[in-house]
């Protein structure tokens, strides 16, 4: 059976199915971490047959996860970070408020024990991220600055930020989220004072400050055809046609059960055939909850739908989870009575999503080598 090919609400139940039982996994849905004893949680993370990681480099490419320095302590969490994923994403510890809570007052110590953690590991490191509307400290946020002032502060915030993790840094997301639902510019305090230019200058600066790393614009709602998709597309075409120094594209693809883009492929492979690597950067497929086992198997075909859609891609570099556990996802404190959204449950288990993410990334590298991109971890 093709697994790959399966549609439909029955047909991802199905593959699921048969990728559960072909790795022998039992029927009853994961124990939550309330039944787990702490001292169990993470014991059963290791999965026969290798890692995700693994999985990933086979078919030449990545798959990441986002992490948070505090969870570091936490021996489980650590371990799977480390053995699991062949790159992280510092979840805050890079943002702007993070780093420069007052201005000219720099705090790195979260931002640094990330990057220390996946030059340990000899992981990929993400930067994220240099230019964003949200998450800027209050006296940025709140303050009145002339246009040329402004253009100073974002560039200066790019060179100090950019410049102290030079050549550790694989990929830089550059610009966040820069566009509204129906593809125009989103209405930022960058946006007001510079106008769309903002977004080529914040290149131009990351490229001096980093001048080895990738750069990438990165989105959410922008993983199918659509307006959104649309305005960046014609956003990076008219960036690449004027030498901007941008690299790639970052698709966040935070996703709900049963609400699948459409024609993802087909929208990766149009940014690729620019000439741009592509990424999936934060994924998350969040679900109603409570939890069922019905759910989890659709849940895990999607996951392997995303993974698919990356591999079948030749300029797709990886696949990053924003978080690995429902234990440390976002998704509760921000979307009420949804959850459940990541691949391992919350007591550090893997969940079918994680398994039909490996079995995606094992099909795929036997399917072919690796991807042709501007350069492979």
């Amino acid at each position: 059976m093709n697994v790959l090919r399966l549609r439909g609400a029955a047909a991802a139940a199905l593959a699921a199915t048969t990728l559960l039982g072909g790795l022998g996994l039992p029927s009853a849905p994961p124990a939550t971490a309330a039944e787990t004893p702490p001292a169990a949680r993470g014991a059963a993370h290791g999965v026969p047959g290798g890692t995700l990681a693994g999985a990933a480099a086979a078919s030449g490419r990545f798959a990441g996860t986002a992490v948070a320095a505090d969870r570091l302590d936490d021996p489980a969490y650590a371990r799977i970070a480390a053995t699991q994923f062949s790159g992280v994403t510092p979840e805050n510890a890079m943002k702007w408020e993070s780093v420069e809570p007052e201005r000219s007052r720099y705090t790195w110590d979260d931002a640094d024990r990330i990057a220390d953690f996946a030059d340990a590991n000899g992981q990929d490191l993400y930067g994220h991220v240099l230019v964003w509307h949200s998450q800027l400290p209050a006296w940025l946020n709140e303050g009145d600055f002339a246009p040329a002032e402004l253009r100073t502060l974002m560039t200066d915030h790019i060179a100090a930020t950019a410049g102290r993790y030079r050549g550790r840094v694989d990929r830089w997301d550059v610009v966040n989220e820069a566009f509204d639902e129906d593809g125009t510019f989103r209405d930022t305090i960058f946006h007001r004072a510079l106008g769309e230019d903002y977004i080529a200058e914040a290149f131009r600066a990351a490229h001096r400050a980093d001048p080895g790393a990738e750069l990438f614009i990165n989105d959410y709602n922008t993983d199918g055809l659509g307006p959104k998709s649309d305005g960046m597309y014609r956003l990076v075409k008219k960036l690449t046609a004027r030498g901007v120094p941008i690299h790639g594209v970052g698709f966040q693809s935070h996703l709900v059960l049963g609400q699948q883009p459409e024609k993802m492929r087909a929208n990766l492979q149009r940014f690729a055939d620019l000439g741009l690597d592509v990424v999936i950067t934060e994924l998350d497929i969040r679900m109603d909850l409570p939890v069922t086992r019905k759910k989890l198997l659709r849940q895990a075909a999607e996951y392997q739908a995303v993974t698919d859609a990356c591999t079948a891609v030749r300029r797709c570099e990886g696949v990053t989870v924003w978080g690995f556990s429902d234990a440390d996802s976002w998704i509760p404190g921000w979307f009420e009575g949804e959850g459940a959204a990541c691949p391992y449950d919350e007591a550090y288990r893997p969940k079918p999503a994680y398994h039909a993410m490996r079995l995606a990334f094992t099909l795929a590298g036997w399917r072919s080598g690796p991807p042709g991109g501007r350069r492979m971890s």
